[in-house]
């Protein structure tokens, strides 16, 4: 939903990419909102971008009316946010813009390449971006305030149904809901020593000029992404999806500097700062994982193994033990349930299952039965860390067509997504008036911008 109205940044700027190598110049002016314009640009950065991620690779015959739509429902939220002061803070846009920034550069592999592709430097594509993240971030503040009452009823539920045609009824696969509990055994105070020990050889060897770091990097860092980034990662002071140990560490060094042995969440790190701007750090690092030996994760399944014995004894349920004992990162958010790649909750399809980590689970599940417990087993986790699990196969339904019984939840949320655009369009009628807006020709006859010019024009 959130598509509906924010205009992708990055799909505007891959076709703005394509403009570039093409060396379109044209542009037009399409719409007009109170002080705000939508480009033809805008309009082609979005078809574009819908027609990358179609099957066919083409857009529906009402896709530059659904665009339109949302370009101008958008500029009217953002227009309206401002007039409400609804508070989207400075850091919000700043780290939502170095996301960009980062995707982009693993995109293209450099900021050389980058540039060459796109025609901009890193700091004109941060000056791009600011406003239309801004702005999407005041549309989806807006968007919430219009929607946070609206409500479905059980009677709502079942007249929507009801008036699906039978042979239009969805057709499910088989789903299963699936849990896990992880153990990951810490490795002995030897195997840190000596992980630390072989991280500070190497500073040796590049303080004395012996050996360069990035050919260290290449050699011996464990960190999965080494072989395509060399180690090297740019990141931003507020940014928050890195170790906070990692990131302290680094932004202490000057430029040039090479810390000493740091410990993170993933093992432990060799940092060389390559580049300081403001809050942007450029650095690179080699990551040492401290070895586990056998003996550790013997420990480890004993240990889960009890565990499961007080499951299965019904001294404990699974979700109290996941919250108690399991070491995944995102096990306090999950409760250990996997979630769905295709957004619908924790049911998934065996197919989803694709994650290397998650292979073995897949093995398990023709002679798991459902409400019950897999023995301990051993895994390697996303991260490359060595660990034991139990899996718990909590639900499986069978293939079926949809109905209220066993898709109600899924039935309830389209309901409520219909009952919300409704709300978001009455409030737009409504809105709109108390703006001025000018509309291309070639879009006044899309259904909902005619209903929208009609009430323009009443005032």
């Amino acid at each position: 939903m959130k598509k509906l109205l924010a205009l992708s940044a990055g799909a505007l700027l891959l076709w703005q990419a394509a403009a570039a190598q093409q060396k379109l110049v044209a542009d037009k002016i399409i719409g007009i909102v109170g002080d705000k314009i939508i480009l033809k640009s805008d309009m082609d950065g979005a078809l574009a971008d819908q027609a990358r991620n179609s099957p066919d690779g083409t857009v529906s015959p009402q896709a530059a009316c659904t665009t339109m739509e949302m370009l101008i429902s958008q500029k009217v939220m953002v227009l309206q946010a401002e007039r409400d002061s609804l508070p989207v803070s400075d850091g919000d846009v700043e780290a939502q813009m170095e996301n960009r920034i980062r995707y982009f550069e693993q995109l293209y592999g450099t900021k050389e390449k980058m540039k060459e592709i796109t025609g901009y430097s890193v700091y004109q594509l941060r000056e791009r971006f600011r406003q239309p993240i801004k702005e999407g971030l005041l549309a989806q503040a807006m968007r919430n305030k219009v929607v946070e009452n609206v409500k479905v009823t059980p009677s709502e539920v079942k007249r929507y149904f009801d008036a699906i045609p039978k042979d239009s009824l969805h057709f499910y696969e088989s789903e299963l809901e699936i849990g896990q509990l992880v153990l990951i055994p810490k490795a002995t105070r030897e195997m840190d020593n000596y992980a630390v020990e072989r991280l500070q050889g190497f500073k040796k060897r590049v303080l004395n000029k012996e050996s360069d770091f990035g050919s260290l990097a290449i050699l011996y860092s464990e960190d999965p992404g080494v072989k395509e980034n060399k180690g090297i990662y740019v990141m931003n002071r507020s940014d928050k999806q890195w170790d906070a140990d990692f990131m302290a560490a680094a932004f202490r060094l000057k430029e040039g500097e090479i810390s000493s042995p740091v410990k993170s969440q993933f093992g432990y790190h060799l940092i060389q700062m390559i580049k300081r701007s403001g809050d942007n750090v450029t650095v690179q690092h080699i990551l040492l994982k401290a070895a586990v030996t056998k003996s550790d994760l013997a420990g480890a399944t004993t240990k889960l193994d009890s565990i499961r014995t007080l499951i299965v004894n019904n001294k404990l349920t699974f979700s109290e033990a996941v919250a108690k004992y399991s070491d995944a990162p995102s096990a306090k958010f999950d409760g250990g349930m996997l979630q769905s790649k295709t957004g619908e909750g924790t049911l998934l399809t065996i197919d989803q299952l694709d994650d290397p980590s998650e292979r073995d689970i897949v093995l398990m599940l023709d002679t798991l039965k459902p409400g019950k417990i897999s023995a301990p087993v051993s895994f390697t986790d996303e991260t490359g860390r060595a660990g034991v699990r139990i899996v718990y196969l909590k639900t499986r339904t069978q293939p079926h067509r949809e109905n209220l019984n066993d898709d109600y939840s899924r039935i309830q949320q389209r309901t409520l997504d219909i009952k919300r655009a409704e709300a978001i369009n009455k409030w737009l009628i409504e809105k709109i008036p108390t703006f001025y807006v000018h509309v291309d020709d070639d879009y006044k006859n899309c259904s909902h911008i005619s209903q929208w010019m009609a009430s323009l024009a009443k005032q």
